[in-house]
Order: structure tokens, then sequence, then C-alpha cells
């Protein structure tokens, strides 16, 4: 599956409805963080997702490639276009 750009994952988020922080709370995460990563720069991005939740949280939302961690919700996953 192809990367997504941040760009590209807000505009999925939008055009679907959903929101950063129902997102993260379907998977335990913190809704601030999710929006930290969606938000960031993709050129030059603050957080680097390298590990932990960050990581996990890039790779759920097609930001990086990679395993997560632990288990995921399937029914909110987002597919490339």
């Amino acid at each position: 599956m192809p990367l997504k750009s941040r760009k590209q994952v807000r505009d999925e988020f939008a055009s679907r409805g959903w929101s950063y922080s129902e997102w993260a709370k379907q998977r335990g995460y913190s809704a601030a963080l999710v929006c930290m990563i969606v938000n960031d720069d993709d050129r030059a991005p603050h957080r680097k997702c390298l590990r932990g939740e960050s990581h996990n949280i890039a790779v759920e939302l097609g930001l990086k490639a990679g395993t997560v961690s632990r288990g995921t919700a399937p029914h909110m996953q987002l597919r490339a276009a």
C-alpha cells in the first residue's frame, strides 16, 4: 500500500466525516498526539514517529511503513483511495 501525505490523511478524514478525537478514542490513542502528527509538516516533521505511540499512529494512518505493536480497530482503518 502506498504511503500517504499528511494532507491526504486530513482530506480523507474530512471526506469521511471523521474527527481525530473519535479516531484516536477508538484505538486508545491520545487525541492531542494524533492531531500533532496529522497537522505536522511533511517535509520537516517535528515529531519523527520513530517509536511507541507516535509510531503506531503513523503506521495506522498510512504515513509510514511498519508494524503496529498492538491491536487495531479494523472498522475505522484508513485505506488508500
